[in-house]
């Protein structure tokens, strides 16, 4: 029904982030919640409406690719919305898509609720439908492969910390001229951050 909500972020919670427009607060659950902050600035977040006889809500997403993604994860027997939000919640749906196509079980079982079963059950179901998805994001993959590990690391700490990826983004070309340790980067990029 919703293709998308933009408005301004008024409350983050761990699940769910809400999103005013026009006087409307709009309850949003999300694989990251504190990936969308930071607080009182304009969102646009991409929704998918859950419709079931004991419950309506909506799901949100920074992406149409990770909507994408969660729908078709909906689709798998043994898997609600829950579970797919969890797998979501590492932040690296590129990641995902590749172990299912690789058909990697020891990956899918990393996540709460999803043991071998269920991880079979979702490459029986979603590998090869994926295909259109992957290329998509393998692009970003090989972008993001050109830094080195250790600072990837960082930066995906840095946004877990709930840093918006214009504050990172702003700060990379600073720490890319050094080879450090994730945690001498994540020291680096605070002090950078304090600076402004």
């Amino acid at each position: 029904m919703y293709e998308f909500i933009r408005g301004t972020l008024v409350e983050v919670t761990s699940t769910y982030i809400v999103l005013e427009n026009q006087h409307i607060g709009y309850l949003i659950y999300c694989p990251n919640p504190f990936s969308f902050l930071p607080m009182d600035e304009m969102k646009t977040v991409y929704t998918y409406q859950y419709v079931r006889e004991d419950a309506l809500h909506l799901y949100g997403f920074h992406t149409r690719d990770e909507r994408q993604l969660f729908i078709h994860l909906l689709s798998v027997s043994g898997i609600g919305p829950k579970g797919a939000l969890a797998i979501l919640a590492s932040g690296d749906a590129s990641r995902v898509v590749q172990a299912i196509e690789a058909e990697d079980e020891a990956f899918l079982t990393k996540f709460p609720g999803i043991g071998k079963k269920t991880a079979r059950q979702i490459i029986l179901d979603l590998k090869g439908k994926l295909k259109g998805f992957a290329q998509g994001v393998e692009g970003a993959v090989n972008r993001k492969t050109v830094r080195p590990e250790p600072l990837e690391e960082a930066v995906q700490a840095l946004a877990a910390l709930g840093y918006a990826e214009k504050e990172i983004a702003r700060i990379l070309p600073q720490l890319e001229t050094e080879e450090m340790t994730a945690d001498q980067y994540i020291k680096k990029a605070l002090q950078l951050m304090l600076k402004g």
